[in-house]
């Protein structure tokens, strides 16, 4: 089975909010930590999400990647290594699995929109449960 997605971006870190002074020592760029900056990481992990749960994949960074689901829950993965041109408008993210799950360990490949080549690939971490931080006007 293969699936294509095309990289966005947003994150944060667990049971911490994010924010582009604690950045740096998280290994996440500053754009990446400012994308997630709505997010509180909780510290609970799981290591595989089911395919037809997932809504979208978006690289933050090229370590960094936001996995919505469709049942509105988000959810934080590192990459092992970096993920060239992941977080790069005209590059998308593939991945192909056996399995109706994509865990971690799985490797995903960073492919140029327009020639088709690969220009990366890596390997998924844990998937961090994110909670979304209450819209403060909503108050």
């Amino acid at each position: 089975m293969k699936h294509g997605l095309l990289p966005v971006a947003t994150i944060a870190l667990g049971a911490a909010a994010f924010s582009s002074a604690n950045a740096g020592e998280a290994g996440m760029s500053a754009a990446a930590a400012e994308r997630l900056a709505n997010y509180t990481q909780t510290g609970e992990t799981t290591t595989c999400l089911s395919l037809r749960s997932i809504r979208s994949i978006k690289a933050l960074d090229e370590k960094h990647f936001l996995v919505t689901t469709r049942n509105k829950e988000a959810y934080l993965n590192v990459v092992s290594a970096k993920c060239n041109n992941a977080h790069r408008a005209n590059f998308r993210i593939e991945y192909t699995t056996s399995q109706s799950q994509l865990c971690r360990h799985e490797i995903i490949r960073v492919v140029d929109n327009s020639s088709g080549i690969a220009s990366g690939s890596c390997s998924l971490g844990d998937f961090e449960r994110l909670e979304k931080k209450a819209d403060p006007e909503a108050s």
